[in-house]
């Protein structure tokens, strides 16, 4: 069994910015539409919920980067960050193919007034 891990950070504004600029075109290339209900009901803090999953989806990119080559496709939305009934995120893969090689994923997210970061760790078959 071999062990992977990613991490990323992300500033707020970055994300808020481009949100801003760019609009709904930028959310729904990201995200999936669960994952903008969660964020945008978050009201003034939907900011640093997008940037989380930004940083989560990045992270999420790194772990698997094993898997990448031409054999699963991992887009934006394939990678689907939402929360249990506790509010602890977890990943949801859409394309499912991606699971066979993986044993077990877990992801922890954060944020605060400036940066959001994500790690996630990946035990392969």
């Amino acid at each position: 069994m071999k062990i992977y891990t990613g991490t990323d950070i992300i500033e707020i504004e970055r994300v808020k910015n481009s949100i801003e600029n760019i609009g709904k075109k930028f959310i729904e290339e990201i995200y999936t539409q669960k994952e903008i209900e969660y964020c945008e009901s978050k009201k003034n803090a939907k900011y640093q919920h997008y940037a989380a999953r930004f940083a989560a989806k990045e992270a999420i990119f790194k772990a698997v980067s094993k898997l990448l080559n031409n054999k699963f496709d991992i887009s934006w939305k394939n990678a689907e960050i939402i929360n249990d009934e506790n509010g602890r995120p977890y990943i949801n893969f859409l394309d499912t193919k991606i699971m066979e090689k993986i044993e077990d994923i877990d992801i922890s997210i954060s944020h605060c007034k400036e940066y959001a970061v994500a790690t996630v760790v990946v035990m392969y078959k």
